[in-house]
């Protein structure tokens, strides 16, 4: 039981690593490794907290939650990977209403809407690869 949720796990983490970074390929031309890893972590949330509530809360409620977790991680590795290691992999001083160049309310919203698309993706996946619990969704 264990093995077979280590591998959904990382199944999901590959699959969010490789899908934020091929986003951030095609619409900034280059990523950073820390973004693969933080798409990984991302889609495993999606789906721990979707399995939590047997993905029966109202999927507003889902998109919020996960929103603010993925919001949480870009603002805690952008001040690791761009703030101490300096590395500048990107910077959101330009829009408004940042928080030290690291987050911002427009990506906020854009982040939003894939958070939406990987808590379906992920509840379908595990369900349709890993015979899992069939996700019952819903807006309200």
């Amino acid at each position: 039981m264990l093995l077979k949720k280590l591998k959904e796990y990382f199944f999901l983490w590959v699959l969010g690593g490789s899908l934020y970074y091929s986003f951030e390929m095609i619409f900034r031309g280059f990523s950073h490794s820390s973004m693969f890893v933080l798409g990984g972590i991302c889609m495993d949330f999606f789906a721990v907290q979707g399995r939590a509530s047997k993905w029966r809360e109202p999927m507003w409620i889902q998109v919020i939650r996960c929103t603010t977790f993925v919001v949480a991680c870009e603002f805690i590795t952008g001040i690791i990977v761009n703030k101490w290691l300096k590395l500048k992999v990107w910077d959101y001083s330009d829009q408004p209403f940042h928080l030290f160049g690291q987050i911002c309310l427009p990506f906020a919203v854009i982040f939003s809407a894939l958070c939406a698309a990987g808590i379906l993706l992920s509840g379908y996946l595990l369900h349709w690869l890993f015979k899992e619990e069939k996700p019952k969704f819903r807006v309200l």
